[in-house]
Formats: structure tokens, C-alpha cells, sequence
């Protein structure tokens, strides 16, 4: 079922924190953030307060299952008795999974236990504008070197804060990589097996956004610009909540870390090749709407794109990606293309609309890394 969520959009809406705990009657609470908190504006407003809080920050970018239970042992050591998450998409990540996971049996591995609403209040302010995680029933850990996801509605934020004032201190790769993530998101999710009109206008808004908002986000550093991308990556969040992502995504978390480069850069890079693939092979569509429903799914997305075929689509969307000076990634080694196509989940594919088998993963990844992949 959905959780009602309260999103709050102003500029420098990240102040309004302190208050709404106040509000809430919350007495020491657990500040989840990254090491960016201290450049973001207003984050002296949680020193400034009151209400006392425990600061958690020891958790990497892919953060690992051990680091979430040293989370709630601190969480349930200092007696807090909420969460508030400042950061990017894994804090809020690690803050959804010490909420889940705080309540549960101490004693037994807690990705074995059973989830259930506890009444934990988490609120969320992401600072960076892409996975939509503030506003998703899923979180991402990692365990013993394997991707373990987290999905639950009850770890979905009660309050999420989009205050692009945030957004100020990012790097420009990072602006482009999590502006890119919010970008498939919004593409996959509407042509996911599991669209519905709902994940649909999500979609459609996240990409007319993105696509009207990015060139004065990324190169003029206009705020204006910045809160729109901000809103639109979270309706692609809302639009995957619905939907979950497909086979692009699946595909890019291996070449993050095999290539060591950001899942923004790698599921962007990944997207035309899935594109042109299940555009060749409409044969294999398993949605059970049909191939002609997925052909004018296409459509749709072009139009958005502002064209009329769906290999125009693929092209504006290869254009785009030059545009933010997008490259492939290199590969050392050519066997490491055979690691690619099995270490694919293969019921992450289960939400992609065109078959795809090891075979098919293995000549995709050959498209992805071959020279000048972008320009053809």
C-alpha cells in the first residue's frame, strides 16, 4: 500500500527541519548524512537548534550492510527516536534501511526477517538531484560483495525536502551523472512492463523537465533551473516506485564498479544500445499489451524528445549525452564482457518489455564499449 508523504519544495526549505521536529515532539533524533553535509547551505541550522541529534556519517557510496547495523545499534543506543537523512541517494538509502531494520529481531540477519510499518518518522532532504530515493519504497546495500535490495513501502520518507539551494556545492560530472540517473529513470519507467497512467505522467513530466531545464542547470548554474530538475528527478523517483526500472539499470551496476565510474554515467551509456535492441527485436516483447502498444510507447517518448520516429528518439538521446561530453567507458580486458552479461540479475530484466537473454546481454555490452558507440 502507499504511504501518504509530505513534500515540501521551497527554496531553503531545509531549514524548515528543526521546526517540523519540534512540531513532531521529537527529543534527540539520528542525522544520517555523506561527507558533503558540510558544504550545503543551511546545514548549520540542525547545529543551531535545540534538539539534540547524533550524527552518522560512516558509510561509503555503495554502503555495505555492516555499516546500516552500526546505524542501528547507534540508533537504538542513544535512545533517538527519529531519523533525518541529508544527502544523496545513499544516505538516504542507509536512513530508509536503519528505519526498517531498527525495529527488527537483533539477533537475526535482518535481510532474512519479515518487514512491517514500524512508526518511526523519517524525513529526507536529498542533495542531489537524481535517484528520487526520498521518495521510493526501495533502498540499495551491499552484503558480503553482493547488491542486496531493500524494498518495503513502509521505509518510503514521511517528509521529503527539495530545497535546490542544495544543489549549489555539486561537482558538474556529479550535476550530469545524477541528472542522467533521473533522466532513464523516467525513460525505463514508462516503458516498464509495469507502466500505468500514474508512472506514465510521472515520466513524461520528469523528461519534459529535465529536457527543458538541463542545458541552463548544468552550464549557467541557473537556481531556477535547479529546482525544476530537483522536482523532476522526484517524479522520476514516484514514476519507479510505481514501475521499478529495467533492463538499462540492471545492466549499469557492474560497469559502475568494473569501469569506476557513477550509476548516473553508467545506465546512461547503457540506455540507446537497449533501446536499438528491443526496437529491432519487437518480436520479443513480453508486455502483454503488445508490440504495438511498446512501438507507440516509443513514439511517446520521442515526442518529448521532439520527434516523430523512435530512432530519432535514440538519436537525441545519444545527442544529449555528447552534449553533456558523455563517453563510453573503456575495458581492459575482453573476457570482462562475459563477466558483464552474467552478472545481470535476471528478474531485474523481468521488468523490461523486450526478451533479453545472456546472448543479447553479451552483444549489447560489445555495442556499449566499442569506439565512437555514441556518435553512430
Amino acid at each position: 500500500m502507499a504511504r501518504l508523504q509530505r513534500i515540501i519544495t521551497e527554496k531553503g526549505c531545509i531549514r524548515e527541519i528543526p521546526e517540523i521536529l519540534r512540531q513532531l515532539k521529537v527529543n534527540k533524533y539520528l542525522l544520517v548524512c555523506d561527507s558533503g553535509f558540510k558544504f550545503i547551505e543551511g546545514h548549520e541550522v540542525f547545529e543551531l537548534s535545540d534538539i539534540p541529534y547524533i550524527k552518522f556519517d560512516s558509510f561509503t557510496s555503495n554502503p555495505l550492510y555492516s555499516d546500516v547495523c552500526n546505524g542501528v545499534e547507534i540508533f537504538n543506543a542513544e535512545g533517538c527516536e527519529a531519523i533525518v537523512a541529508v544527502g544523496g541517494g545513499s544516505a538516504i538509502d542507509v536512513a530508509k534501511c536503519i528505519k526498517l531494520f531498527c525495529r527488527l529481531e537483533r539477533n537475526t540477519d535482518f535481510l532474512s526477517q519479515s518487514y512491517s510499518e514500524n512508526d518511526l518518522t523519517l524525513l529526507t532532504a536529498p542533495t542531489t538531484a537524481g535517484t528520487g530515493s526520498e521518495s521510493t519504497r526501495f533502498a540499495v546495500i551491499y552484503k558480503d560483495g553482493i547488491k542486496q535490495s531493500v524494498h518495503d513501502f513502509s521505509i518510503i520518507p514521511n517528509y521529503a525536502f527539495l530545497d535546490a539551494n542544495v544543489l549549489k556545492s555539486l561537482p558538474l560530472y556529479q550535476k550530469k551523472c545524477t541528472l542522467l540517473d533521473a533522466l532513464c529513470q523516467g525513460i525505463e519507467s514508462w516503458w516498464s512492463v509495469n507502466s500505468n497512467e500514474e508512472s506514465k505522467r510521472y515520466s513524461k513530466i520528469a523528461l519534459e523537465t529535465i529536457l527543458k531545464y538541463a542545458h541552463a542547470y548544468i552550464f549557467d548554474n541557473s537556481l531556477e533551473a535547479a529546482e525544476n530538475i530537483m522536482l523532476a528527478a522526484n517524479y522520476a523517483g514516484r514514476a519507479i516506485n510505481i514501475t521499478q526500472t529495467t533492463a538499462p539499470h540492471a545492466m549499469s551496476y557492474k560497469i559502475s564498479s568494473l569501469c569506476h565510474i557513477p550509476h548516473g554515467h553508467a545506465v546512461a551509456v547503457c540506455l540507446p544500445a537497449v533501446w536499438e535492441f528491443m526496437l529491432n527485436h519487437m518480436g520479443l516483447c513480453i508486455d502483454a499489451r503488445g508490440k504495438n502498444y511498446l512501438h507507440d510507447i516509443f513514439l511517446d517518448i520521442g515526442k518529448v524528445f521532439g520527434v516523430q520516429t523512435a530512432e530519432e528518439a535514440i538519436r537525441s538521446f545519444k545527442d544529449f549525452l555528447l552534449e553533456l561530453n558523455t563517453v563510453s567507458p573503456s575495458i581492459e580486458k575482453k573476457e570482462d564482457i562475459a563477466l558483464l552479461a552474467q552478472s545481470v540479475n535476471p528478474v531485474r530484466l523481468n521488468n523490461n518489455p523486450v526478451k533479453l537473454d545472456e546472448c543479447a546481454l553479451y552483444e549489447l555490452y560489445v555495442k556499449i564499449f566499442s569506439p565512437n558507440y555514441l556518435e553512430e
